[in-house]
């Protein structure tokens, strides 16, 4: 029997990944001679805009003159990330007790993240949170990524849930898009760097905090 759905970005959303993220693109920087070009906290922003958003932005700081770099420098980001995927990491307070009301409920719970499916999943199991949720769908688990809305749809069937009764929490305008392409209410974060511009999205609901999130669901479900 399929259940009801909440499916959570995880960047930004769930946990505060932007040091740790930062970190990894200034590793970059850094074996270029540039030094540190991305600062915590001022750009967790952009950190949560993903690895080549990152190094774009440090590179254009930087005045350097050939872009191909960001896909160069991509995968050894990545690389960087994952060796050092934790650190600074950690869940929103409250989050993973929400999930675990949303459970508890009989609501089904997944992530759809535009982080490789990979380093998400090896950040919930280095933060020991995997076996929470009922599915994970990373940028390159399928041929497209947010906010084209089959990935979501993918976490959504792939943790038993109900595609008529299902919503997508998360913190940026990719997530409200996505949830808009596949026509489901979205919930917004407003404890994230982009907390004014979540307001400005016009979602269906706005989460100040996750203690509030289980009635959210409800009403929204009902």
């Amino acid at each position: 029997m399929l259940k009801p759905c909440v499916v959570f970005d995880l960047d930004g959303t769930l946990a505060d990944t932007s040091n740790d993220l930062l970190n990894a693109a200034n590793m970059c920087f850094r074996g270029l001679g540039l030094g540190d070009l991305l600062k915590h906290p001022f750009d967790s922003g952009i950190a949560l805009q993903g690895g080549r958003k990152m190094l774009t932005v440090g590179f254009q700081r930087a005045a350097w003159s050939d872009m191909t770099e960001v896909d160069r420098q991509y995968p050894i980001l990545l690389k960087a990330y994952a060796s050092d995927i934790a650190s600074h990491t950690k869940f929103y307070p409250g989050a993973l007790a929400a999930v675990e009301c949303l459970k508890k409920a009989g609501i089904a719970v997944a992530i759809c993240t535009n982080k490789p499916e990979k380093l998400a999943i090896q950040l919930l199991e280095v933060l020991q949170a995997k076996t929470i949720f009922d599915a994970v769908v990373g940028a390159d688990t399928l041929t497209v990524k947010k906010p084209n809305p089959e990935p979501f749809w993918a976490a959504v069937d792939r943790s038993g849930g109900d595609r008529a009764q299902c919503c997508l929490v998360g913190d940026t305008v990719t997530d409200h898009c996505t949830a808009l392409n596949a026509g489901v209410p979205s919930i917004l974060v407003t404890f994230g760097p982009g907390a004014n511009d979540m307001v400005s999205l016009g979602p269906d609901a706005l989460l100040e905090n996750f203690l509030d999130l289980p009635n959210l669901v409800q009403n929204l479900f009902r």
